[in-house]
């Protein structure tokens, strides 16, 4: 490690990450901040029962420059399913509003250190944006490695977070919005629809691994949105998301993620499909399989909520 700032830039350069690899450290970042190219994004997000606000935390602390990249109205208007993945023109157009362009480095992080990051990480490589990575540990690793953080009530990430909504609400409306800055590239075999999970329930194609707790995924406990029956897909199994974490909320290394992945019984020879309650930490799971080597796992969407509001979809319970 260099000893100097100087010398760490020098040995820090955004060309020289590889998209093989997820995360960055808080380190890399510091040294790499004032690049032109590079953007950062607080992707913050949080469950409902945590009464947390991604906006206003961001208002009060965020890295120097960081955008905020709003996981709730970056969206589909289409659906009453929560986040749901946008459509390429209305994602065109919420990215573009932020200020975004193809040619720029992504560094996503969120206020828990991996959680809703993963998702924004997972989003742009849906639409074929390989060059973005999350930040490992997040926010909480930053500011206890004593980096700045920046304030600001009001201000132009505010406005262009509004915009990115409001471009996207266009988008759906049919109405011109302004003009496209970055041009999206959809790669279908990142996202499952709810009708390919059916058929790998009959056909068995994927490895299928959910990434809620044990309690939801046996049925034995009660899911947190009403309506939704318990239990899990009939083949699935469960790697909860936390057990791909150490204790400061970084990635684990790739020996100790390959002993969860083994430890569950799931083969990395196959192809995966991850899922969760609504699409967030089952990509979690998928930031952890590419640290494996699989850059290719779908994650489906609609995930439990969908599945488990269905009258006729299949559910076992325990495992």
């Amino acid at each position: 490690m260099a000893s100097s700032v100087a010398g760490a830039r020098a040995e820090f350069t955004t060309q020289s990450v590889s998209t093989n690899e997820p995360v960055v450290s808080v380190d890399w970042l510091h040294a790499n901040l004032k690049e032109p190219d590079l953007k950062v994004l607080d992707a913050s997000w949080y469950m409902p029962d945590e009464q947390r606000n991604p906006i206003q935390e961001y208002q009060v602390a965020h890295i120097p420059g960081a955008l905020f990249f709003d996981v709730d109205g970056i969206s589909d208007r289409t659906t009453k399913l929560p986040h749901m993945l946008p459509s390429e023109e209305a994602f065109a157009a919420a990215v573009s509003a932020l200020g975004i362009e193809n040619k720029n480095d992504l560094v996503v992080y969120d206020g828990k250190g991996i959680f809703s990051a993963a998702r924004v990480w997972w989003m742009f490589r849906v639409f074929g944006h390989d060059r973005v990575w999350v930040l490992d540990g997040g926010l909480p690793r930053w500011r206890a490695s004593g980096y700045d953080v920046e304030s600001s009530a009001s201000g132009d990430a505010i406005l262009k977070a509004s915009a990115a909504s409001e471009a996207i609400e266009k988008v759906y409306k049919g109405q011109a919005v302004g003009p496209t800055t970055f041009q999206t590239k959809f790669q279908p075999q990142l996202i499952w629809t709810i009708d390919q999970v059916r058929k790998n329930v009959e056909e068995r194609t994927h490895e299928h691994i959910d990434a809620r707790s044990k309690a939801r995924f046996d049925g034995t406990a009660l899911e947190p949105r009403k309506g939704i029956r318990s239990g899990h897909v009939p083949g699935s199994k469960c790697v909860p998301f936390p057990q791909l974490l150490d204790s400061s909320e970084t990635l684990l290394p790739a020996d100790k993620l390959k002993n969860r992945f083994d430890e569950a019984g799931i083969s990395l020879e196959s192809p995966i499909v991850t899922s969760c309650g609504t699409g967030v930490t089952a990509c979690i799971l998928a930031l952890g399989l590419h640290r494996l080597g699989k850059p290719e796992v779908a994650v489906y969407d609609g995930s439990w909520t969908e599945w488990g509001a269905q009258s006729d979809t299949p559910i076992d319970t325990s495992s």
